[in-house]
């Protein structure tokens, strides 16, 4: 089935298309203050909450760009109602293939839980970091692995270790090409399981309604899946965290990374 309508179904119950809790966004939210008219962007916006968000509070101009027509659709209308004189554009296309007609020209650029769009974190740090402006912000939503995981994990998700890195490594990500990590939002257990549950609710809703529709079997039983798969070894292995950088300053040198303190 089309993987677009799947997780239109699935999280047809979720504000937010990842693990983070309301009040945590707010938290972030609040320490971006940005200036009325920040040029912002937001790679993979699902429903557009966060960058609504930031209309709602600062003002600011956005581009939210999704690949799933119903996301778009969805976070379209969520501006109407709550922003509509907001000067944000919704655009339906592959993150990978948004060029900015100037680099380095957004005050925060954002890639909330969709690295794989740039094959990976590292990949989504250097692309993020190529479209904020000097002083900006650089907002990304990624997993990372609380301890090794297992080879049973692995295999039933058809991932290999390399797929996540260590909540440090993550860290260490941004710090290679010259960010700097100010700040993290990490999720805790309940934001972990209501994301999943949430998942398992909607489509055991959404097959009661629509019981003729021919991808109920194969919706259901993906969710059996992943269900199964994260009680069994993702509630204890997999972490979630908003890593927020912060670009270096025109004029000031990037950090060499290679440089060693001195005795």
């Amino acid at each position: 089935m089309d993987k677009w309508k799947f997780f239109d179904i699935t999280h047809r119950e979720h504000t937010l298309c990842n693990p983070m809790s309301i009040e945590k966004l707010a938290e972030l939210i609040a320490l971006l203050r940005l200036k009325p008219g920040a040029q912002v962007l937001e790679i993979a916006t699902g429903k557009g909450e966060f960058i609504i968000r930031l209309a709602e509070r600062y003002k600011i101009e956005g581009i939210g760009v999704d690949l799933s027509p119903y996301f778009v659709s969805d976070a379209g209308e969520k501006c109407k109602e709550r922003v509509p004189d907001a000067q944000l554009t919704f655009l339906e296309m592959d993150g990978a293939d948004y060029a900015p007609k100037k680099p380095e020209s957004f005050d925060l650029v954002a890639c909330i839980g969709a690295s794989w769009i740039y094959g990976g974190h590292e990949g989504t740090l250097k692309a993020l970091n190529e479209m904020a402006a000097p002083g900006g912000w650089v907002v990304v939503g990624e997993p990372y692995w609380r301890h090794e995981p297992a080879a049973e994990f692995l295999e039933a998700i058809g991932e290999e270790r390399s797929m996540f890195g260590m909540h440090y490594e993550n860290v260490e990500a941004g710090q290679e090409i010259g960010l700097e990590v100010v700040y993290t939002l990490v999720s805790n257990q309940d934001d972990w399981d209501r994301y999943e549950a949430l998942q398992w609710y909607a489509a055991t809703e959404w097959a009661g309604e629509h019981a003729d529709d021919p991808d109920v079997e194969e919706v259901l039983n993906q969710v059996r899946k992943n269900r199964e798969n994260y009680l069994r070894w993702g509630r204890e292995t997999f972490g979630w965290s908003i890593y927020v950088f912060k670009k270096a300053g025109a004029g000031r040198r990037q950090p060499d990374q290679r440089m060693q303190p001195t005795a």
